[in-house]
């Protein structure tokens, strides 16, 4: 009787072992996925050499590429997708350098949705799941572009409009970021795959039903974009329109 009792004990102490050695387990992974992630080639660009030269401080390799995009793991601290407008807040905010406009990815490099505001420890992320929502992105086989929205209904599909007629699409292609806006996400990240593919007659365009690559019913573990370009990139936006108004107004 008392072996039973013993081995009953054992039992339960070897679960809870097994238990924390797992979350160990699982934080040691996300910690080698997310230096995969920044070895990916799509994080580095080379510099144009035929303008004027100057001193680069972004870290670069010896064939002349510097690192544009670095990633920065955070945990998610509450999602929801039962809205017509979802948030996700993750544990990363201004103290650790988190901007409004960049952009996250699941832990396994879906694309999750943009930051939005941030705090001193933490920053809210427009979901993918928000009616406000849009994203430019492309189907992989073909390269066409359009667009990713969300019609606030079902947190299961995305859709995917602009895309023209003109072009072959199948159930199960790939949908990735275009890099039409690379000041928030490179070109390249997976969206999701065409589930269904519809008409809009009136437009002549294809409405494509998206799948996500991300489960926002379970995200845990995220990564944070930040484009070691984009101030320089908002700065020109901000000053060109600036330089063309004052053009007008002349």
């Amino acid at each position: 009787m008392a072996n039973e009792v013993t081995g009953k004990i054992n039992t339960q102490y070897n679960k809870v072992e097994d238990f924390f050695h797992l979350q160990q387990e699982n934080r040691r992974l996300h910690r080698e996925n997310d230096s995969l992630l920044n070895m990916l080639p799509v994080n580095f660009v080379r510099h144009d050499t035929g303008v004027q030269s100057y001193q680069d401080t972004n870290p670069q390799d010896s064939t002349g590429f510097y690192r544009r995009y670095f990633l920065y793991p955070a945990t998610v601290t509450y999602t929801t997708v039962s809205s017509q407008k979802n948030y996700i807040q993750i544990n990363r905010g201004s103290n650790q350098g988190v901007k409004d406009g960049w952009g996250v990815i699941n832990s396994d490099g879906s694309v999750v949705g943009t930051i939005v505001n941030v705090s001193p420890n933490f920053s809210q992320v427009m979901s993918l799941l928000h009616v406000q929502s849009r994203l430019d992105a492309s189907l992989k086989k073909s390269g066409e572009l359009g667009t990713i929205e969300w019609e606030g209904k079902n947190p299961n599909f995305l859709t995917m409009v602009r895309v023209p007629k003109a072009i072959q699409v199948a159930k199960g292609d790939s949908v990735i970021t275009s890099g039409n806006n690379d000041i928030t996400f490179p070109k390249g990240f997976l969206v999701g795959t065409v589930s269904e593919i519809g008409v809009d007659n009136a437009q002549g365009m294809y409405v494509l039903k998206i799948k996500p690559a991300a489960n926002f019913f379970n995200l845990q573990q995220v990564h944070i974009i930040n484009n070691v370009d984009r101030a320089e990139q908002m700065q020109l936006i901000k000053d060109t329109k600036l330089k063309v108004d004052a053009g007008n107004n002349k």
